[in-house]
């Protein structure tokens, strides 16, 4: 069967071992570490990966790649006195996936776009790195597209980000709510 030339950009993205591969994505990776942690994009890097979570090479659309720290998530460690149980500093997860916190980051550098999807791009040992698809609800060519409609059909922009009508964020909530829920209540 006959591949699309999306189909042959998957494939290579996935061969991590071949040595052409590493050493182009070596090189790019110590661009990415020298620049801003949020860069807006010419143009996305996983071409077939932006295409498939909706982004369009039209006005409006923008693509931004966000630089996040490697790592567990760390708390200050607190100055007044108790024994380091009690600290609260290690082994504390965060809620909230590293592709949702990219996205806020990219929302609050953005503040007059929506964000409409966003993906995993790269690893190195420091950072990671996602790029996240936002779209401008003012421009007449994203308002007369169907596919941005659900984000665009308002006068005032909804800020989906920030309370939490991403698909994942809603899910999140609801785990959260079946599994800490009756802990804190007094339950099992």
């Amino acid at each position: 069967m006959a591949r699309s030339a999306y189909g042959y950009m998957a494939m290579w993205y996935r061969k991590i071992g071949r040595e052409v591969h590493e050493r182009l994505m070596r090189k790019i990776l110590i661009e990415w570490r020298r620049a801003p942690s949020i860069v807006r994009v010419e143009r996305p890097f996983r071409l077939e990966k932006a295409r498939k979570l909706g982004y369009k090479a039209k006005q409006g659309v923008v693509v931004v790649r966000v630089r996040l720290m490697r790592g567990p998530f760390n708390r200050r460690r607190p100055d007044s006195g108790r024994r380091p149980k009690r600290m609260g500093v290690y082994g504390i997860t965060t809620w909230k996936s590293w592709r949702q916190v990219a996205e806020e980051r990219a929302a609050r550098r953005y503040p007059n776009l929506e964000v409409l999807n966003s993906y995993w791009v790269a690893d190195d040992g420091v950072y990671r790195y996602y790029e996240v698809i936002l779209v401008d609800c003012n421009q007449p060519t994203v308002r007369a597209d169907p596919l941005y409609s659900g984000i665009c059909g308002r006068e005032v922009p909804s800020r989906r980000i920030t309370r939490r009508l991403r698909e994942r964020q809603r899910k999140l909530i609801e785990h959260l709510k079946k599994t800490l829920l009756p802990k804190l209540k007094g339950g099992q």
